[in-house]
């Protein structure tokens, strides 16, 4: 029986080996690219064919993620009328393992014809992809990891890698924050994780004086469905909060309290522009169901522990 578990090692060995010629090759054309990239008054055009096509089409959708206006545009259409999306504003990254690739003939002459900025990225210099760029990103001479040289392995794993590394140097350049982040992001796993509590808190409040019978403190922790009330003094700031626990530990002559000698004071609570996945930290730490969210002391918003499952946070 073949031993598939030692072909992947070999083929994870040898696009290591790849990745690894690839860093160490960096040089200043790499910062020069990046130079070019931040000075483009519109979009990165990332053009390929076949599998740098598809290595492309990550590339791009990376670049628009993180904070570059990108997208791809395949070369065979653009011979038939996806030209007109390549503007004098825009900048071409174009990508091919020969650099001879037939199909990017008509998409290099573009660029020329109108002065747009071409960096080529492929492994022969001398090829007419990077004789005819503004910039050539040459890939080292790696070994393909099929063994033959035929199936485009190594060679795509290390333009993808540089396609992460361009695109990671221009976030950092732009000091892209995870909340720009969420914003090209809302939906999946990724929009929770970065969803603020002020996106997920209610501002309906369950809220009672510290004067207030313990009556009227029931009656709201039962109306608003929290299980809690806050407890504001004079000026509107929070002084404690009232929750299962307080009541149980206050069931003699519970009703003849008023909420001040209930409460527990200085509660936890959270900024409504904190990260509502630390919001789920603290509650899953002090194992309790609600948060209040507050600003400059005042109660804004609370956030239960279910609004949290119900963004997809858990």
């Amino acid at each position: 029986m073949a031993d598939y578990i030692e072909t992947a090692r070999r083929v994870i060995g040898v696009e290591i080996a790849g990745l690894e010629a690839l860093s160490a090759g960096l040089g200043h054309e790499f910062s020069r690219a990046v130079e070019m990239i931040l000075a483009v008054q519109g979009r990165v055009v990332v053009s390929g064919m076949g599998k740098s096509g598809h290595v492309g089409r990550k590339i791009a959708a990376t670049f628009a993620s993180t904070g570059t206006p990108a997208q791809f545009v395949h070369p065979a259409e653009a011979s038939h009328g996806d030209l007109g999306m390549v503007t004098e504003s825009d900048l071409a990254l174009v990508l091919s393992n020969s650099g001879e690739t037939p199909e990017l003939a008509d998409l290099i002459a573009h660029t020329r014809r109108f002065s747009i900025p071409l960096i080529g990225v492929a492994a022969r210099p001398q090829s007419t992809l990077m004789r005819q760029a503004d910039l050539g990103l040459v890939l080292p001479a790696a070994q393909e990891a099929c063994g033959n040289g035929i199936v485009p392995t190594t060679s795509t794993t290390m333009t993808l890698a540089l396609g992460d590394a361009l695109a990671i140097a221009l976030m950092e350049h732009r000091r892209f924050t995870p909340e720009h982040f969420r914003t090209f992001h809302p939906g999946g796993k990724l929009g929770a994780l970065l969803a603020k509590v002020g996106d997920l808190m209610h501002t309906d409040l369950p809220l009672v004086g510290l004067d207030a019978p313990m009556s009227e403190a029931l009656l709201v922790i039962s109306q608003k469905g929290y299980g809690v009330t806050g407890v504001v003094d004079g000026d509107g700031l929070l002084a404690g909060i009232i929750t299962d626990g307080d009541l149980r530990r206050h069931m003699q002559g519970l009703l003849d309290l008023d909420a001040r000698a209930v409460m527990t004071p200085a509660p936890r609570t959270i900024a409504p522009g904190a990260l509502a996945e630390a919001a789920l930290a603290q509650m899953q730490e002090r194992k309790i169901t609600c948060l209040f969210a507050v600003e400059d002391g005042r109660p804004r918003g609370i956030l239960h522990i279910h609004d949290c499952l119900r963004a997809g946070l858990v």
